[in-house]
This record gives structure tokens, sequence and C-alpha cells, in this order.
């Protein structure tokens, strides 16, 4: 790095050697300090304070355009285009370029000598030469980037000539030179470069193709100058036979040259212009880049290829399209795309995408070339299926005409693949496959089918967005029609039915484009929430839907149902579309609530083709509930409907409901939701226990009513088809195979059970396998080669029934594990309803209800939360109880006759929240119990509540009422003080002091009951730590303005004494603590008493404190800072604000005392070892007289006189020491009292005694001790005076020469004789 002076002395001076130094060069140099500084901001790295640096430069030098300066600047900029540091020679060019751009009036010929003649390539030293090469390079890339170098030609030809001469340092610059030979000469005129191009361009065919930049040099003059390059080296084919080969080298050389930069690089761009103008682009494409570059197998070869495929699509025609797609390329570029996915491995594709974004956006007015690449890079697939992801985003800047047709292919392609027109490829693993199935057509066509119907379906989520209704219901037709419809005979009326398929259609495939449909109806749906999603007509998409399947229905000549329906189903379709009807003349008032069910009868009725049985009993359900819930005479349509005991409707809504949340469906659950929104007015207790069953385990696990199912079985067959999609899938296969055999083997070695064991010796001892204990020698000749045979065969078949009851028990627990995980997921959605119940009807009893199985969820959940379902369950359902349910603003307000159950459920939430393991369960309990208090507190009328409420803001009166609303005090508070008891005498509580804190200041009254007990563990027996939490619930609960309105006056200052006597009686033991605990306990007390002092002087309560004095002041030699540690500073801070508040102030010269305690003590040889520093001499043999005259100034009185000089300090110094021990009591600085005086011997003044003699004093702020005289003035003056620190009249100079005459009569045993010699030499260089 350079230094600063050098570079601000040297550079402006150096010219000085061949001529007189600048007049005014130390005036600039000291003047423009400013100045000086931007050079230095144009090196630094951030971006923001170079060009910021260089416009503060430019903007002084135009200020001062004959000064110096600028000539300054511009060595200096010179200078720095060759400093050390590589990052900034491109900042000192980049300044150097705006330079020359703003002042015209500079040579550039002047300016370019000066760079060659500061950075001398021949005149530099060997360790120099690549700073000096950097620096010429970038001294001519400034004057090009100025934009004055193609102007003027003789700068022009001598920057060429330097470019030349620096391309010869190929080890320093490498190809640098010649790129930026190109760049300027693509900038000038094509008469400029026509002189120049014969000293730039050798004449032979060799040297132009033997590295990149010459070739894109000889292409830069065949496109500007081509009769001057042809009268130079004569007409050339670069795309001869014998060129090619080295073309491709070139080319190689230009991918390895951007390997980093990950770019195309230019000469290649120009050799694809050159082929496109010379009609010789397909030889270029194949033999140069497919057959030439593909085969080098070298990557970044395979990028450059790659890359220019996409620079070449805009420059293509629809008859070139085919050429480069349809390649060995793009097969290469397809296997990229499917073998590339490790994290670390580079991904062309977002690239390419790049590429195809930028060309369609860039061709919209033709459709035609848009549909053909988005087709082409379609049918790259490996083994059928296409490589690009069905979500591909470049889709969405196709024109609408050139998305129909594409629309229209991939319908094509579904019903009749063409497998002979696809780009098809296998990977190397696929290849080594021998399996004959993965190679079939059949597998291709059900790959390809089943990416094309998710593509369609992918497609319509943009259509959504720019409502393309036509193109949305002409694929959704497709899909509905292909997943439960086939043609018997085509007809006009329907096209779907003259669509043919060239393969016949599986059933798995029908079920990928089911799945596909109902996806597709959950993508028109989304904005039910808001309001259901349209047509331009007004009607629901699923209503479109539900009139083309009626219109399938009714031309069952030509078309028929996979599944057939049934008279029964029938009548079911027939009916719900005569229930649709009804639904739509509804009156204003019920249309939201027509709206949801009209939604759900179309969903239902859709799945009617799906699963007829279940959805035709549902249908006849919700068409009974709907006419009941709109107030019509229901139909009786089914036989158990007529039975006197019917169910109420609500009920058997919740119940389909349920059924509906239990099927896998995102679309079902959003339906469910907003149906249970517009019907859960009318929930009824039983219909509310119905959900509350499914979250009870044990109530769920033995329901069969509601089936929970899930399509992971389903999809099982597809899951064949990614095995071979990528390299990388049969390593992972065959670790989880190894994986499989070790548990086996751990699940076969821990389930022999002891029947197995009696098996087992059975028949080893039927085969005489045992032997004797006598004949151990002829255990091996009792058996012969027959029995041996029956006994394996024995043991075999023991073996084979012991494997296959593991299998079962195995299989046993996979089933049950299942189980589980569909019952957590069901119980998941379940709780959508129950958020739906908290957030519409806050305020309906029912509510109540779900405080319990909620904190039952939460508790179970919290209990097993080890997987990540488990974690989503109890994340959901706390969030529930918390947010919406208990910080909820509405609620309910006419409990009725429940009150009596309330309250019993208010101590039972109490008592369980006592009980709980962990205090974050606790938590839940607790606020339970309070949201109910809230729900009890208001039940009572209005009118009585809110009166007394306006009279409180007045001012708070002795007689303000209670605002206990219909809280029973006698019923509530024996619950919260039996828990505040258990709390503060149990060792190990789940419940804290937030929660007490949070009950206290919601309910102000029961806090009041609740005080006598909280005062009562302040002290006695209770143990420190229980102590410290009843001083903190005090000390935050007193404060409140609620508290204090329930009390009155005479109450609230008897309640204050109360308290202030336990608290002296705790401060009795200040200082004393050992433990933790008993640390805690006396902050909390000081705490508390410093907040009693508070109160006590605000509201000028009549309350003697002369008690508290006398024990702070006995407790006050246990708190000194030098006998504690320093974690106890904060008790000493609290101590002394608690002594402030009584009129004590705190000494000040307390610390300093504290600190020279030490110093007493150790020998003056230790001290001077110790005491090393950057103080003066003087200063430390001022101090080690001190501490040898410490021992008798102590026996000195204090001199009451001034007739000492003040320079010496003596007075202060010894007057200091005599008031230590007098202050360090915290009495005022006056005689030192007896000890006998410290004891109050009158009981101290209130504040309103003390009003009556000093008027002056307020509250007691400024009380002194009880020994003190009542009538002298305390001199709180002397307080501040702390030696050094003190404040004297004095100036400097004179108390510098007193500390060197204090210093000279020092005894001369402390100092040394080196010390001596120091102190002498210091005091004569002195004047």
């Amino acid at each position: 790095m350079e230094s600063r002076v050098p570079a601000e002395s040297a550079s402006p001076g150096g010219a000085a050697t061949s001529g007189p130094r600048p007049a005014d060069r130390e005036g600039l140099l000291q003047q423009s300090r400013e100045f000086l500084d931007f050079f230095w901001d144009i090196a630094k790295p951030e971006q923001e304070t170079r060009l910021e640096a260089t416009e503060k430069l430019l903007a002084y030098l135009r200020a001062r355009p004959q000064g110096p300066e600028r000539k300054y600047a511009l060595k200096r900029l010179i200078t720095g285009l060759g400093v050390g540091r590589e990052t900034a020679r491109p900042c000192y060019s980049l300044a150097l370029a705006q330079l020359l751009q703003s002042f015209e009036d500079i040579p550039l010929c002047s300016v370019l000598q000066q760079i060659q003649e500061k950075h001398d390539l021949q005149k530099v030293k060997k360790a120099m030469m690549r700073p000096a090469l950097f620096a010429n390079l970038f001294g001519v890339l400034a004057l090009f980037q100025s934009g004055r170098l193609v102007k003027d030609s003789e700068a022009l030809l001598k920057s060429v000539k330097l470019l030349q001469n620096l391309a010869q340092h190929h080890n320093h610059l490498q190809e640098q030179p010649q790129k930026a030979l190109v760049d300027i000469l693509s900038e000038v005129p094509a008469a400029t470069l026509q002189a120049i191009l014969p000293k730039v361009l050798k004449a032979d065919l060799n040297s132009v193709l033997g590295s990149p930049e010459h070739l894109e040099l000889f292409l830069l003059a065949q496109q500007k100058v081509p009769e001057k390059l042809k009268e130079l080296i004569g007409p050339v084919n670069l795309f001869s036979d014998e060129n090619i080969p080295r073309l491709v080298n070139v080319l190689k050389t230009a991918a390895a040259s951007v390997k980093k930069e990950r770019k195309l690089p230019a000469v290649a761009l120009d050799l694809l212009r050159l082929s496109l103008r010379e009609g010789k682009f397909p030889r270029f494409w194949k033999e140069v880049v497919e057959q030439g570059l593909l085969k080098k197998q070298f990557w970044p070869a395979s990028y450059l290829c790659f890359r220019l495929l996409g620079a070449a699509l805009p420059l293509l025609s629809e008859e070139q399209l085919p050429l480069v797609m349809q390649g060995d390329l793009i097969r290469h570029f397809g296997e990229h795309m499917v073998t590339a996915k490790l994290p670390k491995q580079f991904k062309f594709a977002p690239e390419m995408n790049e590429y195809v974004g930028a060309f369609l956006e860039g061709c919209r007015d033709d459709p035609e070339r848009q549909l053909a690449v988005v087709v082409a890079f379609t049918r790259i697939t490996n083994q059928g299926l296409p490589v690009l992801p069905t979500f591909w985003r470049v889709v969405r800047s196709l024109s609408p005409h050139a998305l129909k047709g594409y629309v229209a292919w991939l319908q094509t392609t579904f019903l009749r693949p063409d497998l002979d027109s696809l780009v098809d490829f296998s990977t190397s693993n696929q290849k080594k496959a021998q399996d004959a199935s993965l190679h079939g057509p059949e597998r291709a066509v059900f790959r390809l089918r089943k990416w094309v119907i998710l593509r369609l379906v992918s497609t319509v989520d943009a259509l959504h967005a720019e409502k393309e209704d036509d193109l949305i219901e002409e694929v959704a037709r497709f899909c509905f029609f292909h997943s439960f419809f086939e043609t018997k005979k085509p007809t006009s009326q329907i096209p779907e039915t003259e669509q043919q398929f060239s393969f016949p259609l599986e059933s798995r495939t029908r079920e990928v484009v089911s799945s596909a449909f109902f996806s597709l109806l959950q993508t028109v749906s989304t904005q039910f929430r808001l309001a259901p999603a349209r047509t331009p007509d007004g009607q629901p998409w699923t209503h479109r839907l539900v009139q083309f399947a009626d219109l399938l229905l009714s031309h069952s000549r030509n078309v028929t149902p996979l599944t057939p329906f049934t008279t029964q189903q029938r009548q079911a379709w027939d009916r719900m579309l005569q229930t649709l009807k009804e639904l739509e003349a509804c009156s204003a008032e019920a249309k939201a609530k027509a709206s949801a069910f009209q939604h759900l009868l179309f969903l239902v009725g859709i799945y009617l083709f799906k699963s007829p049985a279940e959805s035709c009993e549902l249908l006849a359900d919700i068409q009974t509930c709907i006419q009941k819930s709109l107030g019509e005479k229901p139909r009786r349509t089914r036989s158990k409907a007529a039975t006197p005991q019917e169910p109420p409707w609500v009920e058997v809504l919740v119940e389909i409901l349920l059924a509906l949340l239990a099927q896998p469906s995102h679309l079902m659950r959003q339906v469910a939701r907003t149906v249970f929104s517009h019907v859960c007015v009318h929930l009824t207790p039983r219909a509310l226990q119905l959900i509350l069953d499914v979250l009870n385990p044990e109530k769920s696990a033995d329901e069969d009513n509601v089936v929970v199912t899930d399509d992971s079985e389903k999809q099982s067959e597809s899951g064949e088809d990614k095995s071979s999609d990528s390299e990388d899938d049969r390593p992972s296969a065959s670790e989880d195979d190894s994986d499989d055999e070790d548990s086996n083997e751990e699940d076969r070695d821990g389930d022999v059970d002891q029947g197995f064991r009696e098996q087992l010796m059975a028949v080893l001892q039927a085969g005489k396998a045992l032997g004797t204990v006598d004949g151990e020698d002829d255990g091996d000749e009792e058996l012969g080669d027959e029995a041996m045979m029956a006994l394996d065969q024995n043991l075999a078949s023991l073996f084979a029934e012991q494997k296959l009851r593991i299998q079962a028990r195995r299989d046993e627990k996979n089933k049950l594990r299942k189980e589980k995980v569909l019952r957590r997921d069901f119980q998941i959605r379940v709780l959508d309803l129950i958020e739906v119940l908290v957030t519409k009807q806050p305020e309906n009893p029912l509510v109540l209800e779900l405080l319990e199985p909620l904190l039952d969820v939460i508790r179970r959940s919290m209990r097993t939360s080890s997987s990540k379902q488990e974690q989503d369950l109890l994340h959901k359902t706390a969030r529930i109880f918390t947010h919406h349910l208990c910080r909820s603003r509405h609620y309910c307000h006419d409990v009725g006759r429940g009150l009596g159950a309330l309250y019993a459920q208010v101590e039972r939430l109490v008592q369980q929240a006592g009980r709980q393991a962990d205090a974050s369960l606790s938590l839940y309990y607790f606020n339970a119990a309070l949201y109910l208090l809230r729900v009890l507190k208001g039940n009572s009328t209005a009118a009585t509540v809110c009166k007394p409420q306006k009279k409180e803001k007045a001012g708070p009166k002795p007689g303000a009422p209670k605002a206990s609303g219909g809280l029973d005090l006698s019923l509530v508070t024996p619950i919260f003080s039996s828990a505040l008891t258990s709390f503060l005498t149990k060792r190990n509580s789940p419940l804290t002091v937030p929660m007490f804190l949070s009950l206290f200041s919601r309910h102000p009254v029961l806090c009041k009951s609740l005080l006598p007990v909280v005062i009562q563990h302040v002290t006695g027996q209770a143990r420190p730590r229980h102590q410290a939490q009843a001083c903190v619930l005090l000390q935050k609960a007193l404060p409140t303005r609620e508290l204090r309105l329930c009390f009155e006056d005479p109450e609230w200052e008897q309640l204050v004494s109360q308290i202030l006597v336990k608290v002296t009686e705790n401060l009795r033991t200040l200082g004393e603590a050992q433990s933790k605990s008993e640390q805690q306990q006396e902050l909390s007390s000081l705490g508390l008493l410093n907040t009693l002092l508070r109160t006590i002087h605000q509201e000028k309560l009549t309350v003697d404190l002369t008690g508290v004095l006398g024990v702070l002041q006995s407790q006050q030699q246990r708190l000194q800072p030098g006998g504690r540690s320093a974690s106890c500073s904060r008790l000493c801070n609290l101590y002394w604000q608690a002594m402030k508040a009584l009129g004590v102030q705190r000494p000040k010269s307390e610390k300093k005392e504290a600190r020279e305690v030490p110093k007493v003590t150790q020998s003056p040889l230790s001290a001077k070892r110790k005491k090393k520093g950057f103080l003066p001499e003087t200063k430390k043999r001022k101090k080690r007289k001190l501490e040898g005259a410490a021992p008798a100034e102590e026996a000195k009185p204090t001199a009451p006189g001034g007739d000492q000089p003040p320079s010496t300090g003596k007075r202060r110094r010894r007057k200091r020491k005599a008031q230590g021990p007098t202050q360090a009591n915290g009495t005022p600085a006056t005689k030192r009292p007896a000890p006998e005086a410290m004891t109050p011997s009158a009981p101290a003044k209130t504040p309103k005694l003390q009003e009556k003699q000093q008027p002056s004093q307020v509250n007691g702020a400024r009380a002194a001790s009880p020994a003190a005289p009542a009538g002298r003035k305390q001199p709180q003056k002397d307080l501040p005076e702390k030696g050094v620190s003190g404040k004297s009249p004095q100036s400097a100079l004179p108390r510098k020469k007193a500390r060197l005459s204090l210093a000279s009569r020092s005894p001369t045993l402390l100092q040394s004789g080196a010390k001596r010699k120091k102190a002498s030499l210091k005091k004569a260089r002195k004047p």
C-alpha cells in the first residue's frame, strides 16, 4: 500500500529534476488538504466513494481552471496508474478518463507522453515491471474511455503502437492489450481503420487464426472495411475444410478464457453472424459447433455452445430453427439438465431460461417463431419425459395466439404422442439397465402424457391471472372429459368426442388426469374465500363444469361414464341441479349463505364422478341441511330422515364437513372452511362435540364413521419413473436398501421371544443334536446324512415361520404409524373449523367449551412433539388458543345459567396450572382461567358498570366504587389465594410471577383480596426465594392506578405502613447474604422499599420512617464497595437510592477511598514496580510521598485555617482524610457523631410535621440525621472536593510548580539513583 507522504511530495515533483520546482508547491500542499483527500478516496474499494470523490475532484478543478491544481491532479492520477494495489489502478484510470473528458484543452499526446515517461518500460527495474506494464495499459484505456482518442489520429496511432508493444509481455498482461486494441478499433471510423489496418493486422491467415483476438480483429475488418482486408490478405474462406479445425481450436481457447466470467465470447457471436451473412450457417453449426466443440469433451466448450444456441435464437428464421433444435447440441443440453442435480454442480438451465425469455419478449409479433421455439424445447425428453419443469415461467411471455397454439399442441401430444419427433436420450446409468420394461414405448407414452397434463394445468395458473377465460374452459373440459368419460360415438355437439387416441389411455393415466383436474379446480377457485371465481357471465367456474357434465350425461348414446351411474345416483344428480336452481332464486339476505352452499354442491356433485357411492349420500344430506337452514320444509328423500328422532341439520352438516376434511384435498378443506363460517351461527353443543371428538385421541381412535384417506398409495405406481431420471438415484437407493437390511437385522434380533426359543429347542432335541454331556466327543457320529437333512428342513421351516411373524409385526407397526400420521393430519385440518368458530362467533357460549379440549391437545403435543407433524399440530392449536381465543377483543356476555359451572371450571384450571411439570404449559391453563374471569366479569349489566368508570376519570376519589363486575369474590378469592399460597411456599412451582402480575393488572379488586397473602410471605419462615417473589409482586402491583382506586385513603396508608414494617424486618439482615437466593431477596426488598418511599412522597402519606432510616444506617458498613464483590454494585445503588429518598446523600469520595485502601498497605518498592505507565516522574514521586506520610498524617488534626498556600494541596488531602470516616456513614460532613448518637433518640418527622416547621422542605427530601443539630446548616459544598479532581482557583502553571516542589521535598529513600537522575535532567531541561 502506497504511503501518504511520498505520494504527496514525490508526485508533484516528478519532473523537478529536469526543471525548477514550482513556486507555490508548498502552498498547494499546505492549503488544500481537502483537495489531496480526493485522491485517497478515488482508490478506495467502495464504488460510491470512488464516484463521489471523482465528481468532487472535477467540480473542484472546474472552479479553478487556471490554477496549479489541474496540473498536480494530472500528475497524481498518472502516478496512481502504477500503484501496487491492483484494485486501485482501474479507479485512477477512470478518474483520469473523466478528467480528460471534462477538460478537452489538455492534449492527449502530452498525457500519453507523461504516462510513458513516468512508467518507462526501458528504465524501470525488474521488480517494478508488472506495475509499469499495467500503468501503460490503463493509461491507454483512460484515453479511450474519455471519448477523445478516436478523434485524435496522432494519439490513436501512438496508442496502437504502445498496445502492440505491450502485447509482447504476454506473461503479465495475457490477452488484454489485444482486447483493448479490438475495442478501440471497433469505435474508429472506417477511413481511420483502413489507414491503421496494415499496421495492426498481419497479412497472414495463420496469424489471424492463431488467437481469438486476432480473429476478432479480422472479423471486425471484414465487417467495416472488406475491400481493404481483401486487398491486404486476399479472399479468405474461414469455413473451408482446412480452416474449420483451426476455428474449433480458437473457439476452445476463447471458451477457456471466459470460464470464470461465464459469458459468450464476442468472437463466437461474430463468427455466427458471419456464417449467416455468407449463407454458411448449416456448415458452421454442424461442423464447427456440434462435430467440433462438442467432441472436445470440455465443459467450458459445451457451455459456449449452449450460450451460442441461446444467442442464435433471435437471429434465426423459422426454417433454420429445426437445425439447431433437433441436433446433438440440444440432446447434450437435455442430458446436462438431467444429470446436473448436485448442489455444488453448475446448472445452465437458469441462463438458458434468460435467453429464451429474452427471445420470446423480443418477438411477440411473430407467434410462429415463438411457438416453434417453445415446442422445440418441450420435445427434449429423457425416455419420454420432457426435461423442462412442468411450470416454465417463460411461457408467460407467449402472445395469445402462440399460447393457444401451444395448448393445442399439448392436447394433440396427449392424444396422439409422436415419439419419433422427440429429441429423446438416455443417461449412462439408464443405458446400463438391462430391464426391457424401462425402454418400451408404453412407459415413454405414460411419462409424456403425465408431463403434458401437468403442463396444461400449470399453464392455467398463468392464464387465470390474464383472464383467458375461453382457454381456461377448454383445458378444464379436456381434463374433466378424459378423467371420467370415454367416447362411444363422436358427435359435433361435443368436440371432445372427436378426439381419438393413438395409444390407449391407461387407468393410471386417467388417475393422473383426475388428480390434475381437481388441482385445476383449486386454481380457478383460489379467490373463493373472498368471492367465488366467476366467469365473465357471472357464473362460478364449477357451475360451467356441472353444466358440461350434465350435457355429457344427457348424451348417453355418444359418451359414457367410466363408472356408470345407478338410478339412485342419477336421481341424486337431478335433485342437485334442482336445488341449485332454488339457491339461485334466494333472497338477497341469504345470498352469501346460498353461494357457499352452491359451491359445496358443485364440488360434491363433481366428486360424484370420482366416488359415486359416498358422494350420493353426501348430496342427499347436504340438500336436507340446505333446505332446513334456509327455512324451507325439508323433503323426505331418505328413509332415515323420516324417523322421529332426526338429528338437527347442523349436526348432519358438520358430519359432512368432517367427511370432506378427511379427504386429502386442499380445495375441499377450503370449501369446508367457507361453508362452516356461514353455518357456525346455528352450531349446537352436539355438533361442537362431534368436532371435539376428533381432537380427543381416545374417542377418535374408536370411531369408524370418518375414514381418513391418503393418495400416497395411488402415486406409488409412478414412483418407478423417478428411479431412472438421474444418475444419482441408484446409489441413494442402494444406500436405502442397506439401511433397510440393517434395520431388518436389528428387528429380527430384537423380536426373538421365549416361544420361539422353546420351539427351536424342541426341534434340536427331536433331531438329537444336543447330545449328552458325557458324550461330547461322539456328538458328530450320532447323526447321519438323512437325519441331518431332516433337521435342516425342520429348522428352515421354523425360521421361515418366525420370519413371517416378524414381518407381520413390522407391517402392523407401519400400519399403526401411518394411521397415526393420517389422524394427526386430519386433526390439523379439523382445527380450521375451530379457528373459524372462535373468529366468527367469539361471543357464542359454545366457545367456552373449547378451552379444556384445546388445552388437552397442547398438553399431549408438548409431551410427544418429536415429529414435525406433532409440532405443526401444537403450533396451530397454541396459536388458536392464544391469539384467537384468549386475546380476542370480543367474548361471551351472556352465560345464562352456567355461572356455577364456570366458577368450577376456573377452580379446575387453576389447580391444573399448579400441577403441571412445565411453566410454559402451566401458562396456558392460567391464561384460560384469566379468560374465564373476564367472561364472568363481563356478565354484569352494562349500565351499572359504565357510570362509575366515568366518575373515576375525574380523580381518585376515596369513595370510588369497586369495578368487580359480575365476579363473585367470595368464590374466586379462595381459588387464587390457594394458588398464590402454593406458589409462595412450594419449592418447584410451575406458576410464575408474570402470571399473577397479569391477574393483578386485569382484576385489581381480586388483587386487593390477595394482597394479605403476599404480605404474609414477605418475611417470616418463607424461603428467601419466595420472599423475593413476594417483594417483586408487591413492587409491581402497588404503583398501579387501578389498585389504588380500590382502597380508601386510611386503608391505603395502613397497607403501606404494614408493608413497610415487613420490609424493615427483612432489611435487618442486609449485607449478610451468602447464596444467590438470599442476594435476590435483598435486592427485591430494597426495590420494594424504594417503591414504598416513592409512593409515600408522591401521595404525602403520614408514615413513620424513623425505623427504616435507623435500620439502613446500621447496615451501612456491610455495604462498603471495598469489602464486597463487584456483582453487588446494584445492591449498593438501590441502598443509596433509598437513603436519598430518606434525605441522606451518597458520599462522592467513597469510591476513591475504596481504591486507595490497598495502597496504604503496599510497600513503596512494590508500588514502584506495579505503578508503570505514562505518568510523569514528578507525579510518581508525589504518590510515594503520600504513601509514606499517610500513617503520620492520619494522626494530625485538620487545620481549620486557610494560611497554607493552595498549591500544596495538603489542607484538602488532610481534610478529606479526616472527613472520610464521617461521610462513609452517610451523615452530612460535620463532626463525627458518637456511636450512641447513631440510634435515633426521637422519631423522625413525617412530611406533614415538617411542612409546619420548614415549608421549604418537600416530603422530607432533605431530612437530616436524627443526631444532627436541627438549626445548623449542613456543609454540602465540601462533598465535591476529591483531591485532583476538585476544582481549584489556581492556574495550571503554579499547580505544576507546586507538584515539582512537593516532589523535590519527598524522602530520598523512596527514590532510586536512576529516578533521581531522570528527574534532575527533566528539571534542567525545563525553562
